[in-house]
Parts: C-alpha cells; sequence; structure tokens
C-alpha cells in the first residue's frame, strides 16, 4: 500500500498517541486506530484505559454504549466488558464463554498524550516512548499545551512524509511559518535506532511572515528542525536570533518547540494530534489562532493527495529530489518494522502448524 510494499500499512509494534490526556474522561471517548476502533475512559480512580470498541457478538460499537461503573455495558444486547476486557455479564445466560472478551490494550499517559501499543502486548516496553527531555518537554521557561486533534482523511504516512520534508514550508505555509530558505538550505540529518533527526541552520535569512516584529525586523538566524520518533511522533524545533553582526547580536527572539503526533486511524485516514511549547502564555494563546490555518493546509495537501493515489488503478514512479533523502530514510525505517512483524507472524504460524501435524 503506498509508499510501502503491498499488504504494508502501518506498524503495529509501536507506541503510538491514542489522544491527549485532557481528552480522556468518564465519557466514552470512540477513536479508530489501526483500522480497528478503540474506546478510551476513566476508570473511577482515574487510570486511563483503552480496549477493543467491537462486541464480538454482532460488533456493535462499543463506543456508542453506556458504561456500567468501570464497565462498559454493550447498547444493543447488554454483554458487559470490564476494563481488562473480561466479559462480566451475558443477560440471556448464566454461563460466560471463555472466548468472549476484547482487547485491552497497553496504554501510559506522559507529558501531554495518552500512548497506545496496538501490537504484541508481550512486546509493550514503556521505554521505547520517547522522554519528555528527549522531545524539549521540560525545558525551562517553556510552557507546553495541547492545541488540536484532527480527523485526517489521508493514509497517516502521508502527514509522516509532510514532517520529515520541511522544503515544503516557504510554499505550503509561505504567508505563515515558511521562507524559501527552508528549502534552500541543506539539512543536517542524524540516525539512531529510535528517531530521524534533521535540522537546518539559516544565517541571515528572512524571518517567517507568522513572527512578531514590534521588538525586531530585519533578518535573523534561523534553527529550524524536527526528530521524528518511530513510528509516529514528531518533535520540532524552531528557534530565531538576532545575527551576531548586527546591534543585539544573538539575542534570541523567537523560541517553541512543536509536537505532532500521526496515528493512522483507517488504512486512508489519519489521527493527528498537534502541541507546543512556547516562553509565555501570551504567545501560546497566540500561536493557537494563528497555527490553526498553517495545520489546515497540511491537512488539505494530504487530503488532496490522498483522492489522487485512491483513485488511480497505478500510481506512476515518484521523481525523487536530494530533498526527499530523510522521507525516504523515514520510509525506509518504517518498511522495515513492518517486514520483521511479518516475519515473526510466518514464524508463528509455521510453529502452529507444526504443532497441528505432530503425531498423537
Amino acid at each position: 500500500m503506498y509508499p510501502f510494499t503491498p499488504g504494508s500499512y502501518a506498524p503495529r509494534n509501536g507506541w503510538y498517541v491514542a489522544a491527549f490526556t485532557r481528552e480522556i474522561g468518564e465519557a466514552l471517548l470512540s477513536r479508530w486506530i489501526l483500522n480497528e476502533p478503540v474506546v478510551l475512559y476513566r476508570k473511577a480512580d482515574g487510570t486511563a484505559v483503552a480496549v477493543e470498541g467491537r462486541c464480538p457478538h454482532r460488533h456493535f460499537p462499543l463506543g456508542a454504549s453506556k458504561r456500567v461503573g468501570d464497565a462498559i455495558q454493550c447498547g444493543y444486547h447488554g454483554i458487559t466488558f470490564g476494563a481488562d476486557g473480561k466479559c462480566t455479564f451475558v443477560p440471556s445466560q448464566t454461563t460466560i464463554p471463555g472466548v468472549y472478551a476484547i482487547k485491552a490494550y497497553p496504554l501510559v499517559e506522559r507529558g501531554l498524550w495518552a500512548w497506545i501499543w496496538p501490537g504484541d502486548p508481550a512486546l509493550a516496553d514503556e521505554a521505547l516512548i520517547p522522554t519528555l527531555d528527549e522531545i524539549g518537554f521540560e525545558l525551562p521557561g517553556m510552557i507546553p499545551d495541547a492545541f488540536y486533534s484532527m480527523h485526517v482523511k489521508g493514509r497517516y504516512q502521508l502527514l509522516n512524509d509532510n514532517l520529515l520534508d520541511l522544503t515544503h514550508l516557504g510554499y505550503l505555509h509561505s504567508s505563515s511559518i515558511g521562507t524559501q530558505d527552508d528549502a534552500a538550505t541543506p539539512e543536517v540529518r542524524d540516525l539512531d535506532e529510535r528517531r530521524l533527526s534533521s535540522r537546518r541552520y539559516m544565517k541571515n535569512t528572512p524571518m517567517p511572515p507568522i513572527h512578531d516584529r514590534r521588538d525586531y525586523d530585519g533578518p535573523v538566524d534561523r534553527v529550524s528542525g524536527m526528530d521524528f520518533y518511530f513510528p509516529g511522533f514528531h518533535a520540532g524545533i524552531g528557534e530565531s536570533r538576532i545575527p551576531q553582526d548586527r546591534p543585539r547580536g544573538g539575542h534570541l527572539l523567537h523560541a517553541s518547540r512543536v509536537w505532532h503526533a500521526v496515528t493512522p486511524a483507517t488504512k486512508t485516514s489519519c489521527n493527528y494530534f498537534f502541541g507546543m511549547s512556547s516562553t509565555s502564555p501570551e504567545k501560546l494563546a497566540q500561536a493557537k489562532i494563528a497555527l490553526e490555518p498553517v495545520l489546515a493546509e497540511d491537512a488539505f495537501a494530504t487530503e488532496e493527495i490522498e483522492k489522487i493515489i485512491g483513485t488511480m488503478d497505478a500510481l506512476p514512479p515518484e521523481l525523487m529530489l536530494k530533498s526527499d533523502v530523510t522521507a525516504v530514510q523515514g520510509r525506509r525505517i518504517l518498511q522495515k518494522m513492518m517486514d520483521k512483524e511479518k516475519a515473526a507472524a510466518s514464524a508463528a504460524a509455521i510453529t502452529e502448524r507444526s504443532k497441528v501435524d505432530e503425531p498423537v
């Protein structure tokens, strides 16, 4: 499935953002994650949980059902499931079949986010979640906030590609956060087993249109970049300073950290969570208003591309540019994760077949 090999869609064994923590409360919150319905809610003790959102009886959506204590009672036939996924009540019979259960997903709250592991629960290592220190969440003087939770009608890798190739800033976002130097400036890249990093260091470059010019109006030295934590979290950095050869050289004019979480919803749609931090509540409030149309532009580009690739019987090959190196690296990393999962599933299937074939 574009842009991956046939049958590949998204890694399952990885931590994705299921919701901002503030979205989860007593009410049932429905969300599609990796082509499966999921329900999130808080138990009476405040613990956030995530369970499968489909009743195994007639496939009625449990998100459209009701809470009974810490359990969910299916709104169709009253079958009830606890927060651990086990069935606790079947109104039409006294015995509960052992097969009656729904998935209970590992869920971890950290920072602004509730992280879910959709794959094999035995592999859910919390150490794989990016730390708050790594993503610049706890920098002194910076205030973090959750801005937007969006549903985008485009496959999740389209948004990953968008965030891995920031050359689009000076064109798609030319009236707000980008300049043409975002494309013209070479990247500095770094890769390890957990994240792919990119930075652009721009000297004496025009200030992006969105930036406040009351204190200074002239060229700046900018740092712009993104750290991609596999399989769907992007931590961005933006800083602007007065160039060293000018009065007040080195003075910090703008500083922010932004966080984009991209989580597959269906095969052709995704959940998109955007948060950021800045140096004051006033700047955060201004940014929340100013950046809403910017995020809408990214969603628009993603959805328009989805319309094209979803309609064509066969896509022509992409004509790659030098600036595509980071995005291609990101794709290869995710493909490798999916290939590893397929190999493990094939090995497990062979093992199961050999057990069946063993003489009794």
